[in-house]
């Protein structure tokens, strides 16, 4: 098991980009309009290839990235392998919509799959609400650079994440990095993976579905931030911390179990017990290592002492926010 390093510095604010001077950047409307460029070749024989249809070729107004809008057959795209479950209830609510105007116009984003066919990072409900409708062909902005698949948390928003679902992301392209990245250091790849924290938490929601994790992200992502380490590495220090989390889950189960047992009752009774042991709340400047963190909360659980707690004790004194999940 390899050691986690011996600081775990505050994880920095996430860097909110400038206003800038209104029209300053960017390409003109006919600097966009360039057709096929050769950057696009390959993606175009692809395209053909797979039996769609190109639309046309443009750079996108921002940053001039050449891209091409196509006509895909529909059995030819499929959702990266990373992405979050597919929700019932929302690919049947976009099938409805979609029938009742007998339009399709928000085309999905695609990439080039490493074999065959194409990946959409961000368009897992809109396809299948096609396919519900019995769909032949999607429309389909294609972008050349597979890397942009990665991007799945900026780049999706159709349907809001919650913290299950974003972590179980993360962690499934933390995964898939493993077998041709693992040699990269993991903070390489921290635009991607957005959080440290989603990476423990993916592991211990990937263990146990019902994982309360919203009562711990606030903890966690005050001591988690991402290493040097190779990810190949650094996975086994989250893998340690996953299983900390997890065994700390089951004390604040049992303390919440007890509570139960006394007959005190509030929706925010596993936020109230971790409250209690949190040892954040006191601590100013440097703070502890996760793995003493979660230690610490681990061992505070088990001397739980829910004797002491009254009903008034818990009116009040937690919202909704820890319940994430």
């Amino acid at each position: 098991m390899a050691k986690a390093a011996t600081k775990t510095k505050k994880p920095s604010k996430r860097r909110v980009p400038r206003k800038r001077q209104p029209k300053s950047a960017g390409l003109e409307p006919r600097d966009c309009a360039t057709g096929i460029v050769d950057e696009l070749a390959p993606v175009v024989r692809r395209v053909e290839q797979e039996g769609g249809a190109v639309l046309a070729g443009y750079r996108d107004p921002l940053g001039g990235h050449p891209l091409l809008v196509a006509i895909l057959p529909i059995d030819h795209v499929q959702p990266t392998p990373f992405q979050r479950d597919l929700s019932e209830a929302h690919h049947k609510r976009l099938a409805g919509v979609i029938e009742k105007t007998g339009r399709f116009l928000d085309p999905v984003i695609v990439v080039p799959a490493p074999e065959e066919g194409f990946w959409t990072p961000n368009g897992f409900h809109r396809l299948e609400a096609m396919r519900r409708l019995g769909a032949r062909s999607i429309t389909a902005l294609v972008v050349p650079d597979r890397e942009i698949a990665r991007q799945i948390l900026a780049l999706n928003t159709e349907k809001a994440h919650n913290l299950k679902e974003k972590s179980l992301e993360v962690i499934r392209i933390y995964k898939g990095l493993l077998p041709d990245e693992g040699s990269q250091p993991e903070s390489s790849f921290a635009f991607y993976l957005e959080d440290a924290s989603l990476v423990t938490l993916g592991l211990a929601y990937e263990t146990k579905r019902g994982f309360a994790g919203g009562a711990y992200h606030p903890v966690l992502r005050r001591v988690e931030e991402f290493s040097g380490e190779p990810i190949r590495t650094a996975i086994k220090i989250h893998e340690h911390r996953a299983e900390l989390l997890l065994e700390l889950e089951e004390k604040v189960a049992e303390a919440i179990a007890k509570l139960k047992e006394r007959g005190l009752r509030s929706p925010y009774l596993r936020s109230f017990v971790v409250a209690r042991i949190n040892p954040l709340r006191w601590i100013k400047g440097e703070l502890p290592e996760a793995e003493k963190v979660l230690q610490t909360m681990r061992d505070r659980a088990a001397r739980f002492n829910t004797e002491k707690v009254k009903q008034q004790d818990l009116y009040g004194a937690f919202g909704s926010a820890a319940e994430e999940d």
